[in-house]
């Protein structure tokens, strides 16, 4: 079975979807929003717990 010459399939180049400086900024901004929601729960963790230990006003 021959194939034609003019399908592309997965025969072409790879085309680059994005720049580097994008993909870097991409990621760097992930980066940032883990970190910050990392920072987020523990202050959320924190504060519940020093919650909890001062009781409740009677």
């Amino acid at each position: 079975m021959i194939r034609a010459s003019g399908t592309a399939g997965f025969q072409g180049h790879p085309a680059s979807v994005a720049s580097s400086r994008l993909t870097n900024a991409v990621a760097a901004s992930l980066a940032i929003a883990a970190l910050s929601l990392c920072l987020i729960v523990t202050l959320t963790v924190l504060s519940t717990k020093a919650t909890m230990a001062m009781g409740l006003p009677a």
